[in-house]
């Protein structure tokens, strides 16, 4: 049993050795996965640089609507190249386009009855109220004809009349001399036709509602996207049935709100947007001597970069992560360069690249 106890012992102590022995190996570093950007320069800075679209001003368009709704249709697919006012997005216009039909419904209700006040006499309310003036005058000749033999009468014989029949063919007199005058004024208040402030009334309210079925209107053609000008649709967030707002489209994976879509100029016109720390802002040379160079991450390839032009505000550095989390305490400013674009490079807006401006 000792003997067993030795030789076990023995075993264990080989393993450890071993076990040891392999532990003191110094294992061969793995090659990078790439090379690391290299200084092409003798004296050269160093800036990040995001690719975009070559711009007179500004970055790429970034699209939202300026109304909610939900997105009815998409009438424009990545890398597809549009014109200046092509429809790009419909947002589900229902609601409104009922109320824009209403509103023009409602102003058309105005306008029929300001021309009915403008068409003023009519000729048949006309002819009415000249009836209503004959009758009047009809009716107070019988009155005074009944009252002048009422009269006579009692002038001949006090007792042929009673007095109570005399006062009443005197109050029928007075009556209809009345009526009359009442169907001339009314003849002549017909014939006038509509009173001035009640046609000002109606045009204001008619003006009012026309005002307000354009402002409807207009609102209604912001439910349709349109290109703002020609270019490429670099991304589109949006999609048919998902809901957008003048913040843009809910992104599930970042969390946040993007653009309903982006637009940009064609591959073959790229800008590289540098971010050069404010710290090295004194050592960048003159803007006419100003030379650059790009290197693609992942590989080697090199391209060179021709200056365009300084955007002259040093802002914090948030350009190139999420604004809620990336430190603001660095200010960078930014210096744009246009891509000489070999005809085999593969490079795309939004891709991040290392440059190197030589001093």
């Amino acid at each position: 049993m000792r003997k067993i106890i030795f030789i076990l012992s023995g075993i264990g102590l080989a393993a450890a050795w071993y076990v040891a022995y392999l532990s003191a190996l110094v294992q061969p570093p793995l090659p990078p996965a790439f090379q690391p950007p290299t200084n092409p320069y003798a004296k050269g800075i160093y800036a990040e640089g995001i690719v975009e679209s070559d711009q007179p001003s500004g970055e790429n368009i970034n699209v939202y609507p300026e109304v909610s709704g939900t997105v009815k249709q998409i009438f424009v697919a990545e890398g597809q190249k549009v014109r200046k006012g092509q429809p790009l997005l419909l947002i589900d216009d229902s609601i409104q386009r009922a109320l824009v039909e209403q509103q023009e419904s409602q102003a058309e209700a105005a306008h029929a009855l300001l021309e009915e006040l403008r068409a003023q006499p009519r000729k048949e309310n006309l002819d009415v109220a000249k009836s209503q003036v004959d009758a009047a005058v009809a009716t107070l000749k019988s009155a005074q004809d009944t009252l002048d033999k009422q009269k006579a009468a009692y002038e001949i014989n006090p007792k042929s009349v009673s007095r109570d029949a005399l006062d009443s063919a005197v109050n029928a007199a007075a009556v209809a001399a009345a009526n009359l005058e009442v169907a001339r004024r009314n003849y002549d208040l017909v014939r006038a036709g509509a009173w001035i402030y009640d046609i000002r009334n109606q045009e204001r309210q008619y003006t009012a509602l026309v005002k307000q079925h354009a402002s409807s209107s207009a609102l209604l053609g912001k439910y349709m996207l349109v290109a703002p000008h020609d270019g490429v649709v670099l991304a589109v967030s949006a999609t048919v049935g998902g809901f957008v707002s003048p913040q843009g489209d809910y992104d599930a994976y970042t969390q946040g709100q993007t653009p309903v879509m982006t637009l940009g100029t064609p591959a073959a016109s790229l800008n590289v947007r540098c971010y050069v720390d404010e710290i090295l802002v004194t050592k960048l040379p003159q803007f006419s001597a100003m030379k650059a160079q790009m290197t693609i991450r992942g590989g080697n390839v090199k391209v060179p970069l021709q200056f365009v032009r300084v955007q002259p505000y040093v802002s914090p550095k948030i350009e190139l992560a999420d604004q809620r989390t990336e430190r603001v305490d660095v200010r960078v400013l930014p210096v744009i360069f246009r891509i000489e674009k070999p005809e085999n490079l593969k490079v795309y807006p939004g891709e991040l690249v290392d440059v190197y401006i030589g001093q």
